[in-house]
């Protein structure tokens, strides 16, 4: 897959990780939409690091989709984390 693919990617995931949190984010829009394509970055590393599934699969691949979804998530949670709940 190409950078803009992940990219794609990323904001797709991210839309999906607001979906599954709901509630107030700090950063708002955009800063969901930044965490999402760096959650999809991250999720591809890892998916390609240690579950031996290398990034350079197809779109459409349902573990790669996991991979940045899930990699999406622990991004957003960290954020709410460190940077205010989202349900005050």
């Amino acid at each position: 897959m190409t950078i803009i693919s992940w990219i794609i990617l990323g904001l797709l995931a991210g839309a999906i990780a607001k979906f599954l949190l709901p509630g107030r984010d700090p950063g708002g829009f955009i800063g969901t939409t930044l965490i999402g394509i760096a959650g999809a970055f991250i999720g591809g590393w890892i998916s390609a690091r240690w579950m031996d599934h290398p990034i350079n699969k197809d779109f459409y691949d349902g573990t790669t989709w996991a991979a940045a979804i899930g990699g999406s998530l622990v991004l957003l949670v960290a954020y709410r984390i460190l940077f205010g709940h989202s349900r005050r």
